[in-house]
């Protein structure tokens, strides 16, 4: 939930004041660029995808009517981005993935040590939205309505869309073995 500081800081940021909105990039760029890197699984695109990310929510800070909704907001942008950038791209490898993710996701749903090792691998092989949905609900930890609303879908495309991620997910790293 957003305290009271933090909507005064994006009220401020809204209405011009550029040092409450370097506040913001300060307190919201590692949630953007783990998601970024979690999407496109590549740090340097992960970096230039944050900045892209906080450059289009500067300019268009004014049309944010809920100060509640910004880091939803953010990473819906976040995630626009990511998908255009995949869009560009034949190929979606995994090999660049934070080791923290790697290690979150892992503990999660890997019953053998020996299945951490292709986790990357394993998410590089789900679709974009099924990877979506599994890293903002297992790495940023947002709830399913909080998804529902950040990608535009219903609750219900929410909840199948995890189901089958983890499904996926468990059967391409056993595949693995």
């Amino acid at each position: 939930m957003v305290d009271e500081e933090l909507k005064h800081i994006i009220h401020r940021a809204k209405h011009g004041d550029r040092e409450a909105f370097a506040n913001l990039v300060q307190r919201f760029k590692g949630h953007v660029y783990r998601y970024a890197a979690g999407m496109l699984g590549d740090r340097m695109d992960a970096e230039d995808v944050s900045q892209e990310t906080f450059i289009k929510a500067y300019y268009s800070l004014s049309s944010l009517d809920n100060e509640y909704a910004f880091s939803s907001w953010i990473l819906r942008i976040a995630g626009n981005l990511c998908k255009d950038r995949l869009k560009k791209r034949a190929n979606t490898p995994m090999q660049d993935m934070d080791e923290e993710q790697n290690e979150r996701i892992a503990d999660r749903h890997a019953a053998d040590p020996l299945e951490k090792l292709s986790m990357e691998e394993g998410l590089g092989r789900l679709s974009v939205g099924h990877r979506e949905v599994l890293l903002l609900h297992e790495i940023q930890g947002y709830n399913y309505e909080e998804i529902a609303e950040m990608i535009g879908v219903p609750l219900g495309t929410v909840k199948s869309r995890l189901f089958a991620a983890r499904m996926n997910l468990r059967n391409e790293l056993r595949r693995e073995d």
